[in-house]
């Protein structure tokens, strides 16, 4: 098995954003974005689907040195990535140098890139990185329609964030002592 990548999610955004590849950013990371006390090791998104961005998206890819995980084997594989390479399934696991990167057409409980897109945020992660971040309240829908005991364990918490995160917006500016 080859040596553990560094993980860099900026890294890997930056690279998504370079190329303008339209996606959103989904699971995990996107819950621990908005407040989420749990940690993850991977980016996950949602690229639009159209050929335009599916070009986009392999291009990014190829210059992450993307190679698919595929399960049963141990080590992943370099497959050729283009336009095409998104036609024949609708979620696909990349190991890329800067770590392991997500790429969801369908997210349970999602209609896709459309759907979560209306309720996405730009959300500064660097001083020069900004990218679309899924709104916590479709990242919870995801995770409960998943149903994985991983995403049933992280729920209660995402939930908490949540309602904190409407209660302050009810109260609006100040201080809270």
């Amino acid at each position: 098995m080859t040596d553990p990548v560094p993980y860099r999610p900026d890294q890997i955004l930056e690279v998504l954003e370079r190329f303008d590849v339209s996606y959103v950013v989904i699971g995990g990371l996107a819950a621990e974005i908005h407040g989420s006390p749990y940690i993850t090791r991977d980016v996950d998104v949602t690229p639009a689907r159209n050929r335009e961005n599916f070009s986009k998206l392999a291009a990014a890819l190829r210059e992450l040195d993307a190679k698919l995980r595929v399960p049963g084997l141990e080590e992943p594989i370099g497959i050729p990535l283009d336009e095409r390479s998104f036609e024949q399934g609708t979620t696909w696991t990349y190991v890329t140098k800067h770590g392991d990167l997500d790429v969801a057409l369908l997210p349970d409980g999602t209609l896709g890139y459309e759907d979560l897109r209306r309720h996405a945020t730009r959300e500064r992660l660097t001083d020069n990185l900004e990218v679309s971040v899924a709104a916590l309240s479709d990242v919870i829908r995801s995770k409960e329609a998943a149903g994985r005991e991983k995403d049933r364990a992280v729920l209660p918490a995402l939930r908490q964030v949540l309602e904190r995160s409407q209660e302050l917006k009810r109260r609006g500016p100040g201080i809270e002592l």
